[in-house]
């Protein structure tokens, strides 16, 4: 079986690059705009990234923000990898989300990725 997001590099279906990652809006968005930054190389978790590829993914994060800034003027941004089954994860290709956030998007957003699931001890600030 192979690997969507492989595929996408192979067919070169992404909206930018650079030497070691690429980036591609996400198929399923949270929001508009939501993005994908995923590394060339094929390996499952983030930690496993070498220091150039964390260099070459963070440079991708940062040049996304700025075309989804002049494309979509969002409020806000959550960024976030799932790394493992129990955290979400189910392409075991690494992939770090860009989500734009709006104002208004959801009811109250206070917490942002804080509230995956209920904490042990509640945030107050």
């Amino acid at each position: 079986m192979g690997c969507i997001f492989c595929d996408y590099l192979n067919n070169k279906a992404y909206i930018m690059e650079n030497e070691l990652a690429f980036a591609i809006y996400d198929n399923f968005p949270v929001n508009k705009g939501h993005m994908l930054i995923i590394p060339k190389r094929h390996y499952a978790n983030y930690f496993d990234a070498t220091p150039d590829e964390i260099i070459a993914l963070n440079d991708l994060i940062k040049r996304a923000k700025g075309l989804l800034d002049n494309r979509f003027n969002p409020d806000g941004y959550n960024i976030g990898v799932n790394i493992g089954e129990a955290a979400g994860q189910t392409i075991f290709h690494l992939h770090i989300h860009v989500i734009p956030r709006y104002i208004g998007d959801v009811e109250n957003p206070r917490g942002g990725i804080r509230k995956l699931k209920k904490p042990l001890i509640e945030y107050d600030g």
